[in-house]
């Protein structure tokens, strides 16, 4: 394992993350520094000065291994998550470096998960910092730094240890070279969340909610600078905007390059954009028909509204709300449930377990029953995107959803027996949220409460969760195998 050359990548995350608090000071300086200015040079001179040593005495260090790759991805976004909270701690807005870390590694995880009672008493300057996580974790941090890396660094092998199993499934790629491909993701989610951000001011949202709103909607994280999240506004025009961009943060976007490029067939072979687009009207649909069956909502149009937003809001995994969904009918809330296990697609900025996952399992099962009982002579393969799918990979897809299902009931035991007046629904509900990078759940974690009230070893383990499910699960539980650490 090359130590030295996993502390130049530590350094330049740090330099990254160091530079990238200057948004945040403008943000203060705007608003007259409400208190907070004092909190972010600190905390960005206290970065750039970590950081730095380790990026010039180990520069000449650019040699990485895959060990070197997971390493990176799993302590590079700890590290990260413990720095960023220094803000929040020096301010003293989250005195605790427990909630302060929970907070960070939920934004950078695009989790969304908060242990803020009152997020509208924090200055301007620090819900900016809080909002921009979303931003830098939404596209995956790395693939960040993977940019101001040598070339020939092993880029590409720290993008893998960061990246979805649904992407080695999919087998996207459209650049010869790693950083190439970095930049063109970079500018095509920078150039979304823009597009978000002209729209929603065209609304007459201010530039700064627009920001905020944008930065944790196209990265499918759910951070609002209000405690009632999207519902502050109660405006179905915010509402569509913010729906139709969760819609496109679920979307892989290697298609809207293809799409720059003109390829509109890649649209038509596409198997998993067609699935997503029949279970998002199916989900919709039917929760929105039984909103207005029930009289949840005065009329259909209200229904369609809400329903459609906290539908696509949790298949995505975003958890923006606009509504308490608790206090819908049981039937909605199931189905509200049941997309929580789902997520968007593979190559997007959401987490969960994809859609991809499903359609491999779902065709090995139908091709496995057709060759059992219909045609035991012939051979029959499973096929995505006019192509078949390798033995190895349907196995990798059943793994992923095998490991995330004992991963969630083996942790809301977990939770229900490290905080003692913890019910088993909450328990079960806050790992699915973290395990997944929801934010919002049921019970005591539902969309009107937060995670203040949860044990200090319960924010632990579900800091952990978020990062289990943010690498999607394999790179997170690699380094406990013993011989991981052997030569």
């Amino acid at each position: 394992m090359n130590f030295a050359s996993i502390a130049y990548v530590m350094g330049t995350l740090l330099l990254v993350t160091g530079g990238s608090i200057i948004f945040p000071i403008i943000c203060s300086l705007c608003y007259n520094n409400e208190g907070d200015l004092v909190s972010l040079v600190i905390s960005g001179i206290i970065m750039l000065v970590a950081g730095l040593p380790l990026w010039w005495i180990f520069r000449k260090n650019q040699e990485l291994n895959i060990k070197d790759a997971f390493v990176i991805a799993v302590f590079g976004w700890i590290l990260i998550s413990a720095v960023s909270a220094l803000p929040f701690m020096i301010h003293g807005s989250i005195p605790s470096f427990t909630d302060a870390f929970f907070e960070m590694m939920s934004g950078y995880t695009t989790t969304g998960a908060t242990i803020l009672t009152d997020i509208e008493i924090l200055p301007h300057g620090l819900l900016f910092w809080r909002s921009q996580t979303h931003l830098l974790g939404g596209m995956g941090f790395l693939t960040l730094t993977v940019i101001f890396l040598p070339h020939g660094m092993g880029g590409v092998r720290i993008f893998r240890a960061e990246s979805s199993p649904g992407q080695v499934i999919t087998k996207e790629k459209f650049m010869p070279r790693n950083r190439d491909t970095m930049v063109w993701l970079w500018g095509i989610y920078s150039g979304l969340n823009i597009l978000q951000v002209i729209f929603l001011c065209l609304g007459g949202m201010s530039l700064f909610d627009a920001l905020c709103h944008a930065f944790g909607t196209v990265s499918t994280s759910g951070y609002s600078p209000y405690n009632a999240s999207i519902g502050y506004y109660n405006d179905a025009y915010f509402d569509w905007v913010i729906i139709v961009f969760m819609f496109l943060g679920g979307t892989t976007f290697m298609l809207f390059y293809h799409m720059m490029k003109g390829e509109w067939r890649v649209f038509k072979i596409n198997t998993e954009l067609h699935w997503y687009l029949i279970l998002v009207l199916f989900f919709c649909g039917a929760t929105s028909l039984i909103l207005w069956k029930e009289s949840t909502y005065p009329n259909l149009t209200d229904s369609i509204r809400y329903a459609t937003f906290q539908v696509v809001s949790l298949l995505t995994t975003t958890g923006f709300t606009t509504a308490d969904y608790e206090k819908w009918p049981e039937a909605a809330q199931m189905f509200l449930y049941v997309v929580c296990f789902i997520g968007a697609c593979a190559g997007s900025t959401t987490s969960g377990i994809k859609i991809v996952h499903y359609i491999i399992i779902w065709k090995f099962m139908a091709s496995s029953i057709k060759k059992i009982f219909f045609q035991p002579m012939s051979i029959i393969s499973v096929r995505m995107n006019q192509r078949p799918v390798d033995p190895l990979t349907i196995n990798l897809a059943v793994c992923y959803f095998i490991v995330n299902i004992f991963l969630i009931f083996g942790g809301g035991c977990v939770m229900v027996l490290v905080d003692e007046n913890m019910d088993y629904v909450t328990g079960m509900s806050s790992v699915i949220a973290a395990l997944m990078n929801i934010g919002p759940g049921f019970g005591d974690i539902g969309p009107s409460e937060n995670y203040a009230h949860i044990s200090a070893v319960g924010k632990w383990f579900l800091s952990y969760n978020m990062l289990v499910g943010r690498l999607e699960m394999f790179s997170a539980l690699v380094i406990f195998y013993p011989s991981f650490w052997k030569k």
